[in-house]
């Protein structure tokens, strides 16, 4: 314990002075990064942690670059140049990492891509969250979280959506022959609200197109929009259930079998007959 205090004491002035520097770069790093997320949301640059934090590594080798001399006796310029020696090793090791973090940088500079941005890549279809140093973060409409390395997203096929066609739905239908189209609207319209609409997006109503006719009936389809963060699945899921109960639809019709076709040629020939 004798040797410990001797120690401190023979050392004080350097442990004073190695706090000192750490926190005022703590203090440092935290101003400078609530400035810069600040200056971010002010201009074109796009918002992402990628560049706070390298402002933040900057901040730190400065720190240990200014405590290096005078607390460990270590000459700055010599440990960079041992650095300069072993970087080429170094960089074949991290060659993955670096070239994700400068791929991060060509996604944010280039403006290809944005936090808020939805987008499609691989198959995967969410909203962008954030650019780290190594990766995309882009949420799933179901909440799930995919960690995208930077580097590939500058060697596969991005697709940028438009946020309302991303939320929308379709569900093609098939009404009876010689349905009252107006009628057919206005029941699916107000079934699809009925059941539907806590999963919509309040800003877009659905849409009920018609697209032609067949042997079978009135053809068309249901276009609704999910609201944000709402699954798509569980919305056509919703649509479909609330409008298979109408009147205005037949299985036999929709199906196309053998007893559709009696039913038609019946409907038919109760028609020529009335003629």
């Amino acid at each position: 314990m004798q040797q410990v205090m001797e120690w401190l004491k023979a050392h004080s002035s350097r442990i004073v002075f190695l706090i000192i520097v750490c926190v005022a770069a703590y203090v440092t790093a935290r101003l400078v990064s609530r400035a810069l997320r600040k200056a971010l949301e002010k201009s074109q640059i796009p918002d992402a942690s990628i560049f706070v934090n390298l402002a933040r590594m900057l901040i730190w080798v400065i720190a240990v670059t200014i405590v290096l001399k005078p607390v460990f006796g270590v000459n700055p310029m010599t440990l960079f140049t041992a650095l300069g020696i072993g970087g080429f090793a170094v960089s074949l090791g991290l060659k993955d990492s670096i070239a994700n973090t400068i791929g991060g940088f060509q996604l944010m500079f280039s403006h290809v891509l944005q936090p808020g941005d939805m987008v499609r890549i691989s198959g995967i279809t969410g909203e962008v969250q954030d650019v780290t140093w190594r990766q995309t973060v882009v949420r799933e409409r179901d909440g799930n979280l995919m960690m995208i390395p930077n580097s590939v997203l500058n060697t596969t096929l991005l697709e940028k959506l438009d946020p309302h066609n991303e939320a929308s739905v379709t569900i093609p239908f098939t009404a009876k022959p010689n349905v009252d189209t107006a009628r057919l609207t206005n029941e699916l319209l107000s079934k699809i609200d009925e059941s539907a609409h806590g999963l919509m997006d309040p800003k877009t109503p659905p849409i009920v197109r018609l697209t032609g006719f067949s042997p079978a009936g009135v053809t068309g389809s249901i276009i609704a929009y999910a609201k944000p963060h709402a699954s798509q699945a569980q919305l056509i899921d919703a649509v479909t259930r609330s409008v298979s109960s109408s009147d205005l639809f037949t299985d036999l019709v929709a199906s196309g079998d053998a007893k559709a076709r009696d039913l038609i040629a019946t409907q038919h020939d109760a028609g020529d007959s009335g003629k």
